[in-house]
């Protein structure tokens, strides 16, 4: 049965009566997440878990509790080991979790629960954070600057050779494991599977050992080493094909579990063998759009900003909406690498659908410049449009991007790099831990979630 809240402890109250009051930041905080919007939002995600959790069942871990630890952990930048570690430890977060003198949930409670909030709920939660602070005049949304960061996915940076030795421990892992089952149950197993991690392992280092010395006979012993290489993926793939049909038959729980991580990684593991002969043994360019940089983060983009210290970014894009006060009133994860320029229009509608009317001042880099979008922000009602124009610029464009309030908006604009910096180095969006793109989605909410508290926080 999903619980509410732990009742007040006197006790524990009277232990506080005896130490410094809460940091002022983080009462601060305290206070907005007492809204009861935001409570209901999380707690509606919780009520999902089983059919019957808020009718039946042991007493849960209370949604109040599990929303204040969340929020820690991504305040602080902690793991979830850390964060029931650092809850457990203080007494000021004890208070400040509503956890009082009972035990802290650990790390793996936490994990089941945050896997429950969907990434629409934490863009809802955000869009509240930001009415709240506009009701307290922490910000009016009068200015809005808008730009665009990578967040990065965790994962190494990708070459078919170790994609392919990836796949090969993988799935001989999961063969492996099935084999036991399968043995248990009678059940006729591959007497010819043969484990090549070890092999696949060696075959990718001395690859890309070969490949380094850039010469004609190089490339030529490496596309050898590379056809060794695909030959033992593509038996392992076989194997793992087999392994997966006879496992259908089982009812077992760990037996559906190994069959879903086949069914899941074979389809991967074909595709990099598909683009691994199509770019090294064909020669052939693969489109980005058509690559997999990583069989563990297949919904990761390949991303060319053209920046000299990060040539080559693999994330996603995500552009952020920040209004005066150093709120980040929207945000939203782009697909693939489309032209900044497209972002504009989405961007000053999403101000318009959080503050119902549009900013009085919109600014963004040149990279958003088009004669369209200046036209669109002074249709929708934007009196101090700033958008700089690249390359050529004639007298009268001089004129108006040399005006006082052109270059005040612009100075005011450069500060949305500092809040990017921010959410990367304090709140964890400069790479993500987190698995899958819902993983992803729920990473950079929380981070832009965060963010927006440490502000509130400390004005």
């Amino acid at each position: 049965m999903l619980r509410e809240h732990y009742p007040t402890d006197k006790r524990f109250e009277e232990i506080l009566s005896y130490l410094p009051k809460m940091e002022a930041s983080l009462a601060k905080i305290d206070r907005y997440l007492e809204d009861e919007k935001l409570y209901r939002l999380i707690r509606q995600d919780l009520s999902k878990r089983w059919p019957k959790t808020l009718e039946t069942g042991r007493r849960s871990t209370p949604v109040e509790v599990v929303l204040r630890m969340l929020v820690v952990r991504r305040l602080y930048k902690y793991s979830y080991e850390e964060t029931e570690q650092a809850v457990s430890d203080s007494l000021a977060l004890r208070q400040f979790c509503r956890v009082y003198l009972n035990r802290v949930p650990d790390d793996t409670t936490l994990i089941r629960w945050a896997n429950l909030i969907q990434p629409k709920t934490l863009e809802k939660f955000n869009e509240r954070i930001t009415q709240l602070a506009r009701e307290h005049k922490v910000t009016k949304g009068r200015k809005l600057r808008t730009d665009g960061t990578v967040v990065e996915t965790n994962m190494h940076a990708p070459s078919d050779s170790r994609q392919l030795a990836d796949s090969v421990r993988v799935l001989a892992r999961t063969v492996v494991r099935a084999k036991t089952i399968l043995k248990t149950g009678r059940q006729k197993v591959c007497q010819q599977f043969q484990d090549f991690t070890q092999a696949a392992r060696k075959i990718a280092r001395q690859i890309g050992e070969t490949l380094s010395q850039r010469s004609e006979a190089a490339r030529e012993v490496g596309k050898q080493k590379y056809q060794e290489l695909l030959d033992m993926t593509e038996k392992t793939v076989a194997w793992a094909v087999q392994t997966e049909a006879q496992l259908r038959g089982y009812s077992q729980r760990e037996a559906q579990r190994l069959s879903d991580t086949l069914t899941t990684f074979v389809p991967r593991v074909q595709q990099v063998i598909e683009q691994t002969v199509r770019r090294v043994l064909q020669e052939e360019p693969v489109p980005a759009g058509e690559k997999i940089v990583s069989i563990f983060e297949p919904h990761t983009d390949i991303i060319c900003r053209g920046k000299p210290s990060h040539p080559v970014e693999y994330g996603h894009k995500v552009w952020l909406n920040e209004v005066d006060g150093g709120i980040v009133s929207h945000y939203r994860i782009l697909n693939g690498n489309p032209p900044d320029e497209l972002q504009w229009k989405p961007s000053l509608q999403a101000h318009q659908a959080t503050f119902k009317e549009p900013p009085q001042q919109a600014s963004a880099d040149r990279g958003l410049y088009s004669e369209p979008n200046e036209t669109l922000a002074h249709d929708l009602g934007v009196l101090r449009v700033i958008l700089p124009k690249p390359g050529y610029r004639s007298q009268q464009r001089l004129n108006h991007e040399h005006k006082a309030w052109f270059v005040k908006g612009r100075k005011w604009h450069a500060g949305v790099e500092g809040r990017i910096s921010v959410l990367k180095r304090a709140h964890g969006l400069g790479r993500c831990l987190a698995h899958g793109f819902q993983g992803f989605q729920c990473w950079v909410g929380w981070g832009v979630i965060a963010g927006n508290l440490a502000v509130i926080g400390r004005t």
